[in-house]
């Protein structure tokens, strides 16, 4: 049975994939680790590499930051496939607002602890949610480590990549308001798919997922 390994976006865990159905595969979902101050992604991308044993010609599939770290995974090892769900494969795919965040970083006088107490106000950027969805949205980001997603941010922002590899598969909606589609090149496009699209529309996902993984 093929392994595929799953990692989840800045503020979640496990949970966001509750609605994929991916039949015939050995499931390892990636929790995330404490960083080093100095890490960046390629550097905790190469931490997850070694703790969870992923070895060459495996298939990872990543949501949001997840899928940057998929990319760098890739980077780092030959994947048989890099699966991305609402994510960017580069700095070349980065919103506008990653250069404003790193000219005016405010969010490093801000007490870490306060961006898990965001859901009620992140949430509609995200993506419409059902209300169990959106109490489990709530779980996950009071359940982040605030450390974690703190250094995440900076981690992200500063994300320098430009190589894309080989056997990458990339998903996003077109009413992504975190990554927007216009910025993306060569992804398979969901109509009316947003940031959250792995929860409500999870049918049409778990189609092309089928697709890409019968490939």
């Amino acid at each position: 049975m093929d392994k595929i390994y799953l990692i989840s976006g800045l503020g979640a865990d496990y949970r966001l994939f509750k609605n994929l159905e991916l039949p015939g595969f050995d499931i390892t979902y990636v929790h995330w680790i404490e960083p080093g101050t100095n890490d960046t992604l390629t550097t905790y991308a190469a931490k997850l590499i070694a703790k969870y044993h992923i070895e060459q010609n495996a298939i990872v599939l990543g949501v949001s930051l997840g899928g940057m770290l998929t990319i760098e995974i890739a980077n780092q090892l030959q994947l048989s496939k890099a699966i991305l769900i609402s994510s960017i494969k580069s700095r070349n795919e980065a919103p506008w607002y990653f250069n404003f965040f790193r000219k005016i970083p405010v969010y490093k006088i801000i007490p870490a602890q306060f961006f898990t107490s965001l859901g009620i106000l992140i949430k509609p950027v995200f993506g419409h949610m059902n209300e169990e969805d959106g109490a489990m949205f709530r779980s996950m980001l009071e359940s982040s480590s605030p450390t974690f997603v703190k250094w995440a941010m900076h981690a992200v922002l500063n994300w320098q990549s430009k190589k894309v590899p080989l056997n990458v598969y990339h998903i996003t909606g077109n009413k992504d308001m975190v990554f927007s589609y216009k910025n993306i090149k060569g992804a398979t496009l969901v109509n009316g798919g947003t940031h959250i699209m792995v929860f409500d529309k999870a049918k049409e996902i778990n189609g092309l997922l089928k697709e890409v993984l019968q490939q």
